[in-house]
């Protein structure tokens, strides 16, 4: 049988990332370097949606779909896999599954947006107020611990509630894993005290007992076993190590992993994450954070608004309309272009709806007052952090899909009067390989992110219309001022 040592001296080591989401499992095999040698896919069954916020799905269904695109990946590898030396995997925070002794599901996982224990929640949410406030977190409707408890409640001796990661983790080393205390975080886990919220289980019949073993991310938590070596073609004996939920580890995959680096996701809606050394807590409750691995901390906010500014338009003529709207330079009017109810972040307002101060002379002009728009909203949540005493360093790091318009980044970098680092790779395998280098391949996470998160295009501001979005901006803070939604001066 192949040992780490005789693989490295065969091939370069490589580690692989997992990402199970709700769809399908991604898999990406990475070099020292960054460089990805390998992918595997599999899908998987949709969940099932139904009255009173019913989401489950065949959590039967999760390893062999993990296995296949494990195989998929290390069979597209020089050495056929062998040089994998460490594995990690990340998922959607918030799924949880009860397995049996022997790690197998036994009833179907009870998904992210599963809403049915919303009663549970909110009677957490009062029990632990004093832990939750300290914390700088909410027990939301969907939130795991309620599906904790619920899973807890119907629990025969020998069974087990797993999130995601915990059952996968199983299943590639042959015996029970820790849990990582970024899966944990909604599950009820104070990472501030180090700590289950035991006072609040205890209040609604979960014993401590009940509670799995807790870890940083990044631990290691066993090695490969042969029957997984079999199914994967992973090597016998290369670590397994915990990873993160799929927002963290998005945000590890750009780079930004040290205090003062921010990143903003744009995506369908805007995400802003940070890390800073040490916790934040927002009154407002628009910001929480995860624990990051080394101790520090990630905040990070979503809004309800973001790519979908622009969601109505063709794909196809997106480019065209860049081309104009960057011609036609800045819009004579400021638009916010939240198309639902309510805002979320960088302010807390059910009553927000979007608005413009005047009417587009076209559709160019219409485009671009869209993109400034969100490139406002991001402006003003970078402020929302820093009035918080949160240090943002250096250039913003920029992922998601919105990230690749050019002319985007060049409205969000001259609104923001700083750069941006628009990330090559922003996906959550990526992020779980990261942290399946961190002490392996690299002395520990912020050098494999330094080596292996390349550092993509610089985008600058555009000094020639700094003045006139400042102006825009200012009147955009002041029309969120006037209808009450933000606070201040």
């Amino acid at each position: 049988m192949s040992t780490t040592a005789d693989t490295a001296r065969a091939h370069a080591p490589v580690v692989a990332g997992i990402d199970v989401a709700t769809a399908a499992v991604r898999v990406l095999c990475a070099d020292a370097e960054g460089r990805i040698l390998a992918e595997g896919r599999a899908p998987l069954p949709q969940p099932v949606r139904g009255p009173g916020g019913l989401s489950e799905q065949d959590a039967r269904t999760w390893w062999p779909a993990t296995a296949a695109a494990l195989r998929q990946a290390t069979a597209a590898l020089p050495g056929g896999g062998r040089e994998v030396v460490a594995v990690a995997v990340s998922a959607t925070s918030g799924t949880l599954v009860l397995a049996g002794p022997d790690g197998e599901p036994v009833a179907p996982a009870l998904m992210y947006d599963d809403r049915r224990s919303a009663d549970l929640n909110a009677r957490a949410q009062e029990l632990g107020a004093p832990r939750w406030r300290a914390l700088g977190l909410a027990v939301g409707p969907t939130a795991a611990l309620g599906k904790f408890v619920r899973f807890a409640e119907r629990a025969r001796q020998g069974q087990n509630v797993l999130h995601t990661p915990d059952l996968m983790g199983r299943k590639l080393t042959g015996h029970p894993v820790a849990t990582d205390w970024s899966h944990a975080l909604k599950s009820g886990y104070d990472p501030r005290a180090g700590e289950w919220a035991t006072e609040v289980f205890g209040e609604l019949g979960v014993p401590a007992s009940a509670m799995p073993a807790v870890q940083a991310p990044g631990t290691r938590s066993g090695t490969v076993s042969a029957a997984a070596a079999d199914e994967t073609g992973l090597p016998a004996g290369c670590e397994v190590r915990l990873g993160m939920t799929d927002g963290c580890a998005g945000q590890i995959a750009t780079g930004a992993v040290r205090p003062g680096q921010f990143v903003g996701v744009l995506g369908t809606t805007y995400v802003l994450k940070g890390v800073t050394r040490e916790l934040v807590t927002d009154p407002a409750g628009a910001l929480y954070s995860h624990r990051h691995p080394d101790g520090w901390w990630l905040p990070g906010g979503a809004s309800n608004t973001g790519g979908e500014a622009v969601a109505s338009v063709d794909p196809a003529r997106l480019p065209g309309l860049d081309a104009g709207a960057e011609a036609q330079g800045p819009a004579s009017y400021v638009s916010y272009p939240l198309r639902r109810e309510g805002e979320r972040f960088p302010f807390v307002s059910g009553e927000a709806r979007g608005f413009s101060t005047g009417a587009p002379a076209d559709e160019v002009e219409a485009h671009r007052a869209a993109l400034e728009g969100v490139a406002f909203l991001e402006r003003l949540s970078l402020e929302r952090v820093q009035a918080l005493g949160v240090e943002v360093s250096g250039p913003l790091h920029a992922a998601g899909g919105g990230s690749r318009s050019a002319l985007w980044c060049r409205v969000r970098a001259t609104v923001l009067n700083r750069p941006l680092r628009v990330a090559e790779r922003a996906e959550t395998a990526f992020g779980a390989a990261l942290l399946a280098a961190a002490g392996t391949l690299h002395p520990d996470l912020s050098a494999s992110a330094a080596a292996m998160a390349t550092a993509g295009r610089t985008v600058d501001p555009v000094e020639r219309e700094r003045a006139q979005l400042e102006e825009s901006y200012q009147c955009f803070l002041a029309e969120l001022r006037t209808r009450g939604w933000l606070s201040g001066g």
